[in-house]
């Protein structure tokens, strides 16, 4: 279906058929129709109301330029902050969005770089593409495909040193082309800022609200949105904004910047479908192994439009000559034999664990705290009650053991006093201790 509306087959406003009818057409479970249907919706090509039925979105998604769709799109799947992280530093350290690194497969990986350095010619260690290593974004391209319902293909993707120095490149280019009025979400992180207005944008804060970015008040030709899980409030596009969304880029040349942050780790359902496989003509989808794997690695890519794509390519060869070769033969082969895919689904698990561990825990002892943002991700969001201040919550968390920052910092317009919360590096059996920790110790500061 999503091919259907992309090539034009399905056009816009189409009425599809009730999802009885098509399971029985197609003779599968009604289950499986409704959970289709409710996966497009959720991703932006379908729109649902009651008393009107299903339809295609009335927005139509850009037409997928002519391809070889074959063999690579259908190929099978196969606690604390350390002593030595600077006091007070923005960029440097454990976060509350960090992965649990003691999982990171190192075996595997190791098996990986293994058979790089027995398999590859001597030549592939050379000056090469800095759009990245061919392998690499061949795999890549049929990943995002598969996974991300993204539109990419290899030679639209330019390998990064992760989704910072991503989003500095396409600023970069655009903001040759004129300057750049970047709208972006609000609260937003803190760290992201500096980077933003370093790179030539001019910020406008949107708010944020229960169903994500508030489209109705966008303003300025681009914007940087973070539709799979938004930080730090956690919110998951909701798919009327998503519709609204795609209609605000398709007029004057505006265009989006895709973070697909937190994606692999949705814990309700299936992850949503990115947006740039609506309009991949005007949206720049970046991503990375950051949270699937490890921030240190700075693996990370850009999917774009075929001509913003070949200037990003250049300015990357400009800025750097591009990225280490070794890891991103690694990582082709990791992709390529299963290992990626079978690491996400464990942590899936693992993190799911803990989540859940946690938000019983608050929820037991602390339910004066609104827990928010937990259908994905690696954080919770709270809304604090009435007597907590947001950086002694932070760091009275952080003195039991969580991984806390209060959201102040990150927001421009107000709103209720709110930490965020890391809990993958929380063991499960953990949880209870600190949140009870957390209860004794902010309780006693209310009071008085």
């Amino acid at each position: 279906m999503r091919d259907a509306i992309r090539g034009g087959r399905l056009a816009p406003g189409t009425r599809l058929p009730a999802t009885r009818d098509l399971a029985t057409d197609l003779q599968v479970s009604r289950g499986v129709a409704v959970e289709a249907y409710e996966q497009l919706v959720a991703e932006g090509f379908l729109v649902s109301k009651v008393g009107v039925g299903t339809q295609v979105t009335p927005v139509p998604p850009a037409r997928a330029a002519p391809r070889q769709r074959a063999a690579a799109q259908e190929r099978p799947t196969p606690v604390r902050p350390t002593s030595d992280t600077p006091a007070g530093s923005p960029y440097y350290g454990h976060r509350p969005t960090s992965p649990d690194l003691s999982h990171f497969p190192r075996e595997r990986w190791l098996a990986a770089v293994r058979h790089v350095l027995a398999t590859v010619p001597s030549d592939a260690l050379d000056y090469g593409d800095p759009g990245g290593v061919p392998e690499l974004r061949e795999e890549l391209a049929g990943y995002l495909r598969r996974v991300r319902a993204a539109d990419a293909r290899p030679e639209n993707l330019i390998i990064v040193g992760g989704v910072a120095q991503g989003l500095s490149l396409v600023l970069h280019v655009l903001s040759q082309r004129r300057a750049v009025r970047l709208a972006v979400e609000d609260p937003t992180s803190h760290r992201q800022v500096p980077l933003l207005r370093r790179a030539g944008a001019h910020l406008v804060p949107v708010p944020v609200d229960e169903e994500g970015l508030d489209v109705r008040r966008l303003s300025g030709d681009a914007v940087l949105v973070t539709p799979a899980h938004q930080f730090p409030t956690g919110v998951v596009l909701s798919p009327s904004r998503r519709a609204a969304l795609m209609e605000w880029v398709h007029v004057g040349g505006r265009v989006i910047l895709e973070d697909d942050y937190d994606a692999e780790f949705r814990f309700d359902r299936d992850p949503v479908g990115c947006l740039q496989g609506l309009a991949p003509d005007r949206v720049i989808l970046s991503g990375s192994v950051s949270k699937a794997l490890a921030p240190g690695l700075r693996l990370g890519w850009v999917a774009a439009p075929p001509d913003l794509a070949e200037d990003v390519r250049r300015a990357r060869g400009e800025l750097d000559l591009g990225s280490p070769v070794i890891e991103q033969y690694a990582l082709a082969h990791f992709l390529r034999t299963g290992g990626y895919d079978k690491h996400l689904r464990r942590m899936r698990r693992e993190y799911r664990r803990r989540r859940d561990a946690l938000v019983r825990a608050l929820a037991c002892e602390l339910p004066e705290v609104s827990v928010k943002g937990i259908d994905a991700g690696l954080h919770v969001y709270l809304e604090l009650p009435d007597g907590w201040d947001e950086p002694r919550t932070a760091r009275v968390a952080r003195e039991l053991g969580l991984s806390a920052e209060p959201v102040g910092p990150m927001r421009q317009s107000p709103g209720k006093p709110a930490v965020v919360v890391g809990f993958a590096r929380l063991p499960g059996h953990k949880a209870a201790e600190a949140v009870k920790g957390l209860k004794v110790r902010m309780s006693g500061h209310a009071m008085d």
